[in-house]
């Protein structure tokens, strides 16, 4: 008899959302707008705190696409973005015709460089063309060096675009990702730490960007009777559906934050007698990590113990893993893009491996997983 997939990361709902749902279908609020959006965008609110305005929206990279308009990045500017992330970070700023500047990882947070980043900054600048955005990364909910890297961008006056899609429920100094950025964004797609199927969030402290940002989601409307339109709009709006499941995730936020972040402590428990395995580790006290996804690096002088091996062995088991985010500019649609850095985020692809992390895995999953695992290193 065949074993059931284990998955990498699933959708855990806790029981809540359907009555969200059901409510939304009682009273027939089925499109985009509803008490269930507006329900959803204030329980985000008051879980972020720092007095921040939330945009509920139809996706994380919708929520980026908008997040660049507002920043004013035109046809022609510059985007400085980090390389080692998924494509949807990077893939907004060519949207709107502006140009990529890909930065390296630096080896604590496995995050954007801050010296990289600088030296990417001053270079443009010599050449003419000083970056209209910087786009930061919490990689696998690790927070970025939030401290350098907004020193950076103070001095040279460039506003932050924080990606914080895989880092709900992380912190940096107390204090929530998700409220770094002049503009941040959340996700929360279906392997995400909580998921609404689909959708995304824009954050902000300005409660006209707030209002703009939903304004350009709905098409750009203008207030009259008829259909009228001065700008160019979208259709990013979250539904009143996909809120209503959003209202019940929240009320589980905490627990599946506590469930990843245990199943990272049993991970680091059973590699311990393999000092070739790194895991992804939080620096300092200052930084505390949701572990979205426990990942791993296998670091060792050998051909005979690989990421590849040890991922194409678990997949024999029926248990999913995946290689690290392999780096935008080594990507063939991002390669002729500019790079600023060394070989910290094309290493850690190489060696680097997701290893299933969801809050709904049990008691039997884990010890499948462990079996997994050391069958194969030992």
């Amino acid at each position: 008899m065949s074993q059931t997939k284990i998955w990498l990361s699933s959708p855990h709902m806790g029981g809540t959302e359907q009555k969200y749902v059901q409510e939304a279908f009682d009273t027939n609020w089925v499109a985009p707008l509803g008490p269930n959006v507006l329900g959803f965008e204030q329980a985000i609110e008051t879980y972020l705190g720092s007095g921040v305005k939330v945009a509920a929206l139809s996706s994380g990279t919708a929520a980026l696409h908008l997040g660049l308009i507002l920043l004013n990045v035109k046809p022609g500017d510059e985007v400085i973005c980090q390389s080692m992330t998924f494509s949807a970070s990077a893939n907004p700023i060519v949207y709107l015709g502006a140009t990529p500047i890909f930065i390296d990882s630096e080896a604590s947070t496995w995050n954007m460089c801050p010296d990289a980043l600088e030296e990417a900054i001053k270079d443009r600048i010599q050449k003419g063309k000083k970056p209209k955005v910087i786009i930061a990364v919490h990689l696998y909910g690790m927070p970025y060096q939030v401290d350098a890297i907004r020193t950076i961008a103070n001095q040279y006056e460039i506003p932050i675009l924080e990606d914080s899609a895989e880092a709900l429920g992380s912190s940096y100094k107390n204090q929530k990702c998700g409220t770094f950025g002049d503009i941040s964004v959340l996700s929360f797609n279906g392997n995400k730490i909580i998921t609404t199927s689909g959708g995304g969030a824009l954050v902000t402290q300005k409660t006209e960007w707030k209002e703009k940002a939903v304004y350009l989601a709905t098409q750009a409307r203008d207030n009259a009777p008829h259909y009228q339109h001065s700008e160019i709009g979208y259709n990013y709006r979250m539904s009143n559906i996909c809120a209503g499941i959003g209202r019940g995730q929240m009320e589980v936020l905490n627990d599946h934050v506590d469930s990843r972040r245990k199943m990272y402590q049993t991970y680091t428990d059973f590699f311990k007698p393999f000092s070739f395995v790194k895991l992804l580790q939080e620096p300092s006290v200052d930084y505390h990590s949701n572990h979205w996804l426990t990942t791993i690096v296998i670091d060792q002088n050998t051909e005979k113990l690989t990421r590849e091996g040890l991922r194409l062995a678990l997949e024999e088991q029926q248990i999913e893993s995946r290689p690290l985010w392999k780096p935008m500019h080594l990507q063939p649609i991002f390669q002729n893009y500019p790079f600023y850095g060394s070989t910290i985020a094309a290493d850690l692809f190489e060696k680097g491996l997701c290893l299933p992390s969801g809050s709904n895995l049990t008691e039997e999953d884990k010890n499948r997983i462990k079996k997994g695992v050391l069958s194969y290193l030992k």
